[in-house]
């Protein structure tokens, strides 16, 4: 039986509170192994003897229901499956989404040296970090094993993100394995015509495989478990991606079940799933419509159970809404996104610049500071440890309070008197009544800026510098 709360692991930890892992208690270790953030070797006594039986009981309970898959080697190792939830306010999502943008074996060299450098180039910053692909899918459309080899062997010389090899020919996958059997690349794929030579090939060389049963679950299920029999578990299902009408409804009922089954306990199914947006190409010959569907399934799959999907539209309109829609889905629901607190420099300010207060939540943040420095206002830009909260929900909480934001300033090291010529702070519109506390909190004068930062460069020609 799974478990996925705090107590139930503690139950099973020495009980000691020795402190040896990090941690003051072992209560709170046993949080952090329930959300991934700490390793149960970590905690040295459940090493001895005394605790064998315990720790491989615990093992046991901690091992995710959904198997994790890595593919690649290295930093650039992706994981995906490892989930334990159907719903992520459950516990949270683990491993997002992996994301493979596809080339294939009859491209021009340049052309496909070209499309894989937008594909391992593409960056979008948001909200404090940069949303990034994953992977390459090489494609043979040729289907011939020496022309398949040089396109892998073109891309590996490209990069060094993992591979997706893709050829229902296993003498066409073994060429490429050839090639990339040092990347750890995913098979695609193994069916009910070829499965015994690419099992072969997946046992050989040790990499993972997926399993491809388009609408025959009875089938799937039957080679993931004949695979798993022959020894290996490295596996991904692909239960066929049908990008419109009935047959698209018939896709979603099926990943929903497959993945119901695993989080339920059945082992025999319980691995990644992959999805082909890519599979939208096929049905809509108008490249738009076709890019269009594609995102759409993409985006339908990352919240429904979608581990791995092969693309193929890489121009930014397509790839914005699937890296956001991931980036939503698998932001862990149970921790505000924050940054760390303290003073920051925005442009080149000098004793005279303005000094602007706001919270650590990161939208917050990075909407204030994207209005001010589009505007190249240079400024000193405080952010205040309020957990994680937006502006009017820690002052109506209690997290942004003057105490607060005195103690924001002392921490950073900087002297409102000493390190600025004017003394002055400039509160979010929405806090506006904190006015009065701050004033006596910090002895400087306090100036209520505008509600919505967009307004900071008309608010500032009105009212800075501040009248003596």
């Amino acid at each position: 039986m799974k478990i996925n709360s705090p107590l139930e692991a503690y139950k099973y930890l020495p009980g000691t509170n020795c402190a040896i892992c990090g941690e003051q208690t072992c209560m709170a270790f046993a949080s952090h192994l329930i959300d991934r953030s700490k390793k149960l070797s970590e905690c040295t006594p459940m090493l001895e003897d005394k605790f064998r039986k315990k720790l491989d009981q615990l093992q046991g309970l901690l091992a995710p229901e959904i198997r994790q898959v890595e593919i690649g080697v290295g930093e650039k190792v992706v994981k995906i499956g490892g989930d334990d939830v159907l719903y992520r306010h459950k516990l949270t999502f683990f491993n997002q989404t992996a994301l493979a943008y596809d080339v294939w074996d009859t491209m021009d060299e340049k052309d496909l040296v070209e499309r894989v450098n937008k594909i391992q180039g593409f960056k979008k910053f948001y909200v404090g970090n940069f949303l990034t692909v994953d992977m390459v899918a090489v494609r043979s459309t040729s289907n011939d094993p020496k022309k398949f080899a040089s396109a892998v062997k073109k891309v590996v010389e490209t990069t060094d993100m993992p591979l997706v090899l893709c050829s229902f020919n296993p003498e066409v996958l073994k060429a490429g394995l050839e090639v990339a059997k040092d990347r750890n690349p995913l098979l695609y794929a193994a069916n009910k015509d070829n499965w015994q030579q690419v099992a072969a090939l997946a046992l050989e060389y040790d990499v993972p495989v997926t399993l491809f049963a388009p609408n025959d679950l009875d089938l799937l299920k039957s080679l993931a478990k004949t695979f798993a029999e022959m020894g290996t578990e490295k596996l991904v299902l692909d239960p066929g991606t049908f990008p419109s009408g009935k047959q698209l409804k018939e896709t979603f009922s099926n990943f929903i079940k497959i993945r119901r089954a695993g989080i339920d306990g059945d082992r025999e199914i319980a691995f990644p799933l992959m999805a082909v947006p890519l599979t939208a190409w096929m049905v809509h010959d108008d490249p738009v419509s076709a890019s269009y569907w594609e995102t759409v399934v993409a985006s339908v799959f990352t919240i429904k159970y979608g581990d791995i999907m092969i693309l193929h539209s890489i121009e930014p309109y397509a790839m914005l809404p699937e890296l956001h829609i991931r980036d939503t889905i698998y932001t862990d629901p149970r921790k505000p996104v924050s940054v760390d607190p303290g003073m920051y420099k925005i442009g080149a300010p000098t004793k005279d610049s303005p000094v602007f207060v706001t919270t650590n939540f990161a939208l917050t943040y990075y909407t204030v500071e994207s209005d001010i420095s589009s505007n190249k206002i240079d400024c000193f830009l405080w952010a205040i440890d309020t957990d994680g909260i937006g502006v009017e929900a820690a002052v109506a909480g209690g997290q942004l309070t003057a105490a607060k934001i005195k103690k924001g300033i002392e921490e950073s090291g900087f002297n409102m008197k000493d390190d600025t010529s004017h003394n002055t702070i400039i509160l979010p519109g929405l806090a506006a009544r904190l006015q009065g506390d701050v004033e006596d909190e910090t002895g400087s004068k306090i100036l209520i800026g505008p509600a919505d930062s967009g307004r900071i460069p008309g608010w500032l020609e009105k009212n800075w510098p501040p009248k003596k």
